[in-house]
């Protein structure tokens, strides 16, 4: 018995080809979108980091302000460090109270900077549209020079 020949099984050069220019043509295309991604992500990083900073602030003053102490006129905090350290709470002698358990990194910032250092600070005695750092902190807003998905410049959040 003549054995005969068979035709071979499996996939022409043609046909891998072809199937690698889809695939790249689809990779090219998914790239865009994951960045978009991690750029929304870390834009929700830093409104949320904002938010956490700036309540944290606004407390710390409402306490300064009910005791009727603090180290300047404007009782707002010296530093972010002091939202963490924490001031005695004047309803309750001996109890301290805390605004920040630590303080959250800016996201676009590089991470060999410390969390406090990642933001730039603006005192109560600078004026809303040149933010400079002082005796207090008044607000934060990041020192990134990008612009968000939705056109504003992260430093004007």
């Amino acid at each position: 018995m003549v054995e005969r020949a068979r035709p071979g099984r499996g996939f022409s050069l043609i046909e891998l080809l072809v199937v690698m220019a889809i695939l790249g043509v689809l990779a090219a295309g998914v790239l865009p979108l994951a960045e978009v991604t991690l750029q929304r992500e870390r834009e929700r990083e830093l409104r949320h980091a904002l938010w956490e900073i700036r309540d944290a602030i606004d407390a710390y003053k409402r306490v300064q302000d009910t005791a009727g102490t603090g180290t300047l006129d404007s009782r707002y905090p010296l530093s972010l460090e002091a939202l963490t350290v924490g001031v005695a709470d004047p309803k309750t002698p001996g109890r301290t109270l805390y605004f920040l358990r630590r303080i959250p990194r800016d996201p676009f910032a590089p991470p060999e900077l410390p969390a406090a250092k990642t933001w730039a600070l603006r005192s109560y005695q600078s004026p809303p549209d040149k933010p400079e750092p002082g005796a207090d902190v008044y607000d934060v807003r990041s020192r990134s020079e990008r612009v968000g998905l939705n056109g504003i410049a992260l430093k004007d959040w």
